[in-house]
């Protein structure tokens, strides 16, 4: 395993701006979690139709990133700027664009863009490390994350560098990261990747690059703002956090956003800028620090910009995203079903309690294998990826929804499994995990301010007459989830570790919704408190 803590500069210059020997302002542009979004989006963060985006009713889409960043970036350095342009993370998985090419197009967008550093998220591992090293050998720019551990001799080892150094305008400037240390849970990275804690990894950089002198640092994390918050406190040194992972929408104008900057008490009583972009592609953030001549932040102030249709997208990206959607656009545009209304799959309501869209999804996974004597369904909340807005539904929808690929597992387990599934599912919703359990056949009731671990108060199974009985946990069950969770990711060790007869082939899910609403023809979404707080 490479030391996680040893020195790597990478020295790379940018900008022709001078230092003064007082105040040194620097701009800093920046995204996170784009999954996948190359095209254009719609208020429910699912790929947007053609007769939509005409009407003015889209965001996002790289298109409109380029454009908005070149404006930027152009208009700054013009004035005699400093500016940087980064990423947190989370290129990979969210659209067909990222199912067909696996990344390859996410990096020839970075590179038309022009980057200056990405930091690596959890699901950059969704196709396992080699696929992370193929992206690494296109990028223009470097790809950094200081607690990733790889063995030596593994396909990532030396791709991925713990740190940089940027030469910005006559300043040296550090850039480090972290990424989650649960993204063997939550993604596909092997055993030849390991991972270190992160504000032990970020400190031990930073006392690194401090012992070069460098008084200009810039954590670029993929952890989530939960753990960034704590990062900002714990790990002395730095002088701003830019974050992705948790897709906090930070803004100073759109109500209910987070104030941005968000500004953290630090270890030596010297506030630290905390900020993100939301995700998807609907934002750019705009971070400004001003240092003074001893490296510290003296101000921080900036926003998110949402990038609607006043933002004309590139014509040359555009045009390059109509090319490369061409051989998807067939299967995208397929018609499957029609809602009454919208079901929602939203990240906030799916990873906190009972959605439509999780009723949706685990009641066609369990009328697919009722036959084989399954009686639960579970899908975790971070598995659904979109909401669906009334009217028709399309295949490239419900693979918005269903991006992963993931197929149907059953397998028999006790109550006992199932009841420690469900406390690992609810056992980190203050931090807005995947994990949460959305259910079929399942009624379940959970206490939010009990400890994780023992939150679960009640499970009733429900029969497909409608009967209930209590979950018995010495009695085995037939469960039906998909191959992520069965085999222990999100933290569902239960299935993985007490499976009985665990079969992980049966058919892709996004292939099970879509036959299901098919069948249905016009679908009605609706909760019905099978999952309940006390």
């Amino acid at each position: 395993m490479k030391s996680t803590t040893a020195v790597f500069t990478v020295l790379i210059s940018i900008g022709l701006a001078k230092a003064s020997l007082a105040d040194y302002q620097l701009h800093i542009l920046h995204i996170n979690d784009l999954h996948s979004r190359i095209e254009p989006i719609n208020k429910y963060d699912s790929t947007c139709s053609a007769e939509d985006d005409v009407a003015g009713e889209c965001f996002g889409g790289v298109a409109r990133v380029a454009t908005k960043i070149n404006e930027l970036r152009d208009r700054l350095v013009a004035a005699g700027e400093n500016v940087i342009v980064l990423d947190a993370g989370d290129q990979f998985q969210g659209s067909l664009m990222y199912t067909t090419y696996k990344g390859d197009v996410e990096v020839e967008f970075m590179n038309m863009i022009g980057f200056d550093a990405m930091a690596v998220g959890n699901h950059e591992f969704d196709d396992g490390p080699g696929n992370l090293a193929r992206f690494v050998e296109k990028a223009d720019f470097p790809i950094v994350s200081g607690n990733i551990g790889a063995t030596a001799g593994s396909v990532l080892d030396g791709k991925v560098v713990p740190h940089l150094v940027l030469n910005v305008g006559g300043e040296r400037v550090a850039l480090l990261s972290a990424l989650a240390v649960d993204t063997a849970e939550t993604s596909s990275p092997g055993a030849d990747i390991q991972f270190s804690d992160e504000v032990t990894s970020l400190s031990d950089q930073v006392a690194a690059l401090e012992a070069q002198g460098i008084d200009k640092i810039i954590a670029l994390n993929h952890v989530g703002l939960t753990k960034d918050k704590e990062i900002a406190e714990k790990v002395a040194g730095l002088d701003a956090v830019i974050g992705g992972h948790s897709h906090t929408l930070f803004s100073n104008t759109i109500e209910g956003g987070i104030p941005y900057p968000l500004m953290i008490e630090g270890a030596k009583a010297v506030k630290v800028p905390v900020v993100q972009a939301y995700a998807y592609s609907k934002f750019v953030g705009h971070l400004k620090l001003t240092f003074d001549e001893s490296g510290i932040v003296t101000a921080a102030e900036g926003d998110t910009i949402l990038l609607d249709s006043s933002v004309v997208p590139n014509a040359t990206i555009a045009a390059r995203v109509a090319e490369l959607a061409g051989p998807i656009e067939e299967l995208k545009a397929r018609f499957v079903a029609k809602t009454s209304v919208e079901i929602v799959g939203s990240r906030d309501v799916c990873r906190a309690g009972e959605c439509s869209m999780g009723n949706l999804v685990t009641d066609a996974m369990l009328a697919q294998t009722r036959d084989q004597g399954v009686q639960i369904a579970i899908q975790n909340g971070g598995g659904l990826r979109a909401s669906i807005d009334a009217g028709d539904i399309t295949m490239g929808e419900v693979l918005t929804v269903l991006p992963f690929q993931n197929t149907l597992a059953t397998l028999r387990i006790a109550g006992s499994g199932i009841l420690a599934a469900l406390e690992n599912g609810v056992g980190k919703v203050e931090e807005g995990a995947g994990r949460f359990p959305q259910v079929s056949g399942l009624h379940y009731v959970w206490d939010p301010a009990a400890p994780a671990g023992s939150r679960i108060v009640e499970a009733i199974v429900v029969g497909p007459d409608g009967g209930t009985t209590p979950l018995d946990p010495d009695a085995v069950y037939g469960v039906v989830t998909n191959n992520y969770l069965r085999s222990g990711g999100d933290g569902y060790s239960a299935f993985a570790e007490q499976a009985i007869d665990a079969y992980d082939f049966g058919p892709s899910l996004e292939i099970v919704v879509a036959d299901y609403l098919r069948a249905k023809g016009t679908y009605t979404p609706f909760t019905e408190e099978r999952i309940s707080t006390k």
